[in-house]
């Protein structure tokens, strides 16, 4: 029973550690947006940013990426590809941000129902983006 209790209070302490910080809102997310994404996605997200002609493959309309995955926003692979961490494919044009994204962690349900922490300015970057979802 000890045991049980101990497990409980540890858990719910690990919670409560991640849930300190407020979640982001998209305005903290469009700001990171425009510093690191705009170039290319442009500030609109939809890929004609100042930097974005003649690339190949040509920068993703970022406001469709529900639509392109059956009207559900995958949370957890826009947050992979944000990072950068899993991607294997070196020769891609999408540089990896996972050195830039560090900081407080916040709780986001990636799409299991378990909450995951992920560094305050991907999540900031990832809310934003299915804020702007048409």
């Amino acid at each position: 029973m000890l045991r049980a209790i101990a497990g409980f209070c540890l858990g719910g302490a690990v919670l409560a550690a991640c849930a300190v910080a407020e979640m982001p809102e998209p305005p903290e997310g469009q700001a990171l947006f425009m510093e690191n994404c705009a170039l290319c996605h442009g500030a609109d997200g939809r890929g004609g940013g100042e930097i974005a002609d003649g690339m190949q493959p040509a920068p993703s309309d970022l406001t469709r990426i529900s639509a392109r995955n059956g009207g559900t926003f995958p949370r957890a692979q826009v947050l992979s590809q944000i990072d950068g961490y899993t991607r294997m494919d070196r020769t891609e044009e999408m540089p990896e941000f996972g050195l830039l994204l560090r900081g407080d962690t916040v709780p986001v349900d990636v799409g299991d129902g378990q909450l995951t922490p992920v560094p305050r300015p991907l999540a900031a970057v990832a809310l934003y983006l299915e804020s702007i979802q048409r």
